[in-house]
């Protein structure tokens, strides 16, 4: 009988439930018509659907990025991307691009349009955005007929994110369909290069109409037809693309869309309530901020609450959130609970969103480094085999490394092979560059300036902290690694070893530094999976068509000096590990210091030439004084730093790093010479808190900014034991909350594997199965312009927002390591 009341009450319970929930989904409305208008950030706009026309450019540097042409925002996600007139059915990341020529606001009439070209064609046309009649009009306009090469060719298309569309459908004409979750259709061979062949061709597409926040109609207004194609038979980071041909012929309105969403009427984004999803130390600032929806009325309450051990929750502390303001284009509150130092889980509610939990403890970062220095840097070392557990991340990669790259004007990754001067020929293999190094990031290459930062962070990290922590065999003999099996020997110096190995075989076999290696075909470029299987590791006969990697070998005061600054570190740690090594590693740094000094370098390649040229190399060359006066303690050496210390200084903002470092070596005069400069540093830190609601500097051009955030915490550090009274430790703590979690668009770790709800998708050379690598640090939110804050969870290909770079997990280590020194 109590079975029975129990099962009785359920169903009456489900029953409510339901009502409820049908009852509340009527009260939701959804609108058919857009009533957009043209805002004054310079894009078109209403409640829960925004139309971007060329807010952001292509990507210069790596052309396709899918952040660029015409772009919708519908409920707050970015789900199309790449409206614009291309010449394939699925565009690739090289594909050609048009070139931006001008872009006209007419606020009066509700449009933008833009005046693009394809030189190699002479095709020049506009591309209108247009607002009225209660829908987004996209259109070509042309004043001569396509070319004839461009006949069936170009096509005015769109791109649309697979994992928003994902378990829905669409209907094509009244014929129905699914978004396949892989793609599933059949390609043909044009032009001797496989194209997918369309999924559905029709007049009119409902996309998504099952789902009234992701529902999209898309009509062809004129003659010509639609087409949906699945790009992801070209290419793992292909998306859905709608297609209409370009007639041939005609001038004028050549093709046009009408484009209607489904808006909820009233529509509010969820509250982020950004926090450290790895938690809090007892004594640290601990401040959550909630990002609201501008038209979000912000409530008067906000909860701290206590998970017991038995399960049951308590409220804590409860306040009302300070109004911080708008930044981008959301609202933000702070809720500060610093008071709060008790030992325990906990999790912030507001507007009945409750958080992941996290802990408040004097332990909290005592582990969250151990993924990043455990699996992500073994992963990424080059060279060797890697194995974790039942696990084979890679094989040993790249034993025919390298071959001296031949004369280029251009490299599909930025880089550019200038007049060869060594003692190498084009494509002749160069021993002693198959050892060391690691993958730069979501790729394969190694470039010599990412080697000498990690090396000169983790040579920092041994100096300053010891960090002796052993969990994995390395084994550069047998090129062999197995994480979580220790050996005995420190993680961090076998890393430096690594480092080192590759920076000294390069010396070795030009005489000076080098760029790096990269790929010598594109196909290789692109590869996804195990690195083994990228070359076929036997070395080339240069007459065939060599898959061995080519080194770049120009010669640069900059990378000669970053290596001289990296060997002349290191060769202090290895003392006592690896002698020979540090022996070599010293040798070849006084050997790079003579050579700038005898000779001129070639200038740097242009992509790092950020700074002045001849700036940045007099602030390397006195670093280099710096770490070879305090290897050697040879007179010359510091003399040559007493000399430029002066120059140095007064660059102090980009140099704020190394004069952070120096303080504690230098005399007490120094100190006082640089203490105004650390005052103007800390007003800077404490205008931060008025630029925006996080309180760390948020990069808000191109690439996201997690690099520089976790560099400015660990420069704050170092700060702080000189100046503990300018610098505040709160500007130490920050980054990490940052990083973990406090941070604008959604609050996830960006540490992935590490806190309670981490990174689960990145861009790492697994990115295909759309999954992670323990460890890896993504670059973070990037700000698209004007005002669209942006970090994907559900879709990896992404680089400026996904991609692991890997002197970022260095950074990272050092900073964790950094502020558990100032907890004990």
């Amino acid at each position: 009988m109590k079975y029975k009341f129990l099962k009785n009450t359920c169903y009456i319970l489900v029953i409510i439930c339901c009502c409820a929930m049908i009852s509340c989904s009527k009260n939701v409305q959804y609108l058919q018509s857009n009533n957009l208008v043209l805002n004054d950030s310079g894009y078109f706009e209403t409640r829960g659907l925004n139309y971007f026309v060329f807010s952001n450019m292509y990507d210069a540097a790596f052309d396709d990025s899918k952040v660029s042409a015409v772009e919708i925002i519908h409920h707050g996600i970015r789900t199309a991307t790449n409206g614009d007139v291309r010449l394939n059915s699925a565009p690739g990341q090289w594909d050609p691009l048009p070139v931006f020529v001008e872009r006209k606001i007419d606020s009066i009439n509700n449009r933008i349009e833009i005046t693009l070209n394809y030189p190699k064609y002479d095709f020049t046309y506009r591309l209108a955005g247009e607002a009225r009649d209660g829908a987004f009009f996209l259109s070509v306009i042309t004043d001569q007929p396509i070319p004839a090469a461009l006949e069936g060719v170009a096509g005015l298309n769109m791109e649309f994110f697979p994992p928003v569309f994902w378990e829905h459908s669409f209907v094509m004409d009244n014929r129905g369909g699914l978004f396949p979750v892989s793609a599933a259709n059949s390609s043909k061979i044009i032009n001797g290069q496989a194209e997918p062949k369309s999924i559905a061709e029709g007049k009119k597409i409902e996309i998504a109409p099952d789902e009234p926040l992701k529902h999209l109609t898309i009509t062809a207004t004129d003659d010509n037809k639609l087409q949906l194609f699945d790009g992801r038979t070209r290419q793992q980071n292909g998306n859905f693309v709608l297609r209409t041909l370009l007639p041939a012929g005609k001038t004028g309105k050549i093709a046009e869309w009408r484009i209607t969403a489904e808006t909820q009427e009233n529509w509010l984004r969820t509250p982020n309530i950004a926090h450290s999803q790895a938690g809090y130390l007892p004594e640290q600032e601990k401040i959550a901020v909630i990002e609201l929806d501008k038209n979000d009325k912000p409530l008067s309450k906000v909860s701290l609450l206590k998970i017991n051990n038995d399960g049951s929750v308590q409220k804590i502390l409860t306040a009302k959130p300070k109004v911080w303001g708008i930044y981008t284009r959301y609202n933000y509150l702070q809720f500060d609970f610093s008071q709060i130092s008790e030992t325990g889980i906990y999790a912030v509610e507001y507007a009945g969103q409750r958080t992941a939990p996290f802990p408040i403890s004097s332990d909290v970062y005592e582990r969250v480094w151990y993924p990043s220095l455990d699996v992500f840097m073994a992963v990424q070392m080059d060279h060797v085999f890697v194995r974790d557990a039942y696990r084979v991340w890679h094989g040993a990669s790249h034993l025919d490394d390298a071959l001296q790259a031949p004369e280029t004007n251009t490299h599909w990754d930025g880089w550019r092979q200038g007049k060869i001067s060594g003692k190498y020929k084009a494509l002749q293999h160069v021993p002693g560059l198959n050892v060391g190094g690691w993958f730069d990031a979501g790729d394969f290459d190694i470039q010599t300036p990412r080697q000498q930062t990690i090396v000169d962070d983790f040579t920092q990290l041994w100096e300053t902290f010891g960090t002796d922590r052993d969990e994995n065999t390395i084994n550069q003999k047998t090129r062999y690694v197995d994480i979580h099996v220790p050996d005995g020997k420190p993680d961090v110096l076998q890393q430096i070893e690594h480092g080192v190995l590759q920076l000294a075989g390069q010396v070795n076999a030009f005489g000076h530094a080098i760029l790096g290696i990269n790929e010598s075909h594109l196909y290789q470029y692109r590869h996804l999976g195990d690195a083994l299987t990228k070359t076929d590791n036997v070395v080339s006969n240069p007459k065939s068509d060599p898959d061995d990697r080519w080194a770049f070998t120009n010669r640069s005061p900059i990378l000669n000096y970053g290596s001289t600054i990296s060997l002349a570190a290191s060769s202090r740690a290895l003392k006592g590990y690896n002698d020979a090594l540090s022996r070599e590693a010293l040798s070849l740094a006084e050997m790079l210091w003579k050579s700038e000094h005898i000779g001129k370098s070639e200038e740097m390649p242009q992509m790092w030439g950020r700074f002045n040229p001849a700036e940045y190399v007099k602030t390397l060359e006195c670093r280099a004084a710096y770490e070879l006066w305090i290897s050697t303690e040879k007179d010359v050496y510091k003399n040559s730093l007493d000399t430029l210390l002066s120059f140095v200084i007064n660059q102090f903002d980009r140099n704020i790093d190394f004069l952070a470092r120096i303080i504690p070596l230098m005399s007490p005069e120094f100190k006082e010479q640089i203490k105004p400069h650390i005052k103007q540093y800390a007003e800077k830190l404490a205008e931060i808190d008025s630029q925006n609601p996080f309180g760390v500097d948020i990069t808000e051009r191109g690439w996201a900014g997690n690099h520089a955030i976790l560099k400015q915490g660990f420069t704050n550090y170092l700060l702080r034991q000189s100046f503990p009274e300018l610098i505040d430790i709160k500007y130490v703590y920050r980054p990490l909350n940052y990083i973990f979690g406090c941070h604008p668009y959604h609050n996830l770790s960006f540490v992935s594997g590490v806190g309670a709800q981490p990174k689960k998708i990145a861009y790492g050379n697994n990115r295909a199965d759309f999954t992670f690598i323990p460890g890896g640090i993504v670059p973070g939110v990037r700000i698209l312009k004007p005002d669209f804050p942006e970090n994907r969870d559900d879709y990896p290909f992404h680089w400026s927002e996904n991609e692991y770079v890997v002197d970022v997990a260095s950074e990272f280590i050092l900073l964790v390591n950094a502020v558990n020194s100032l907890s004990k």
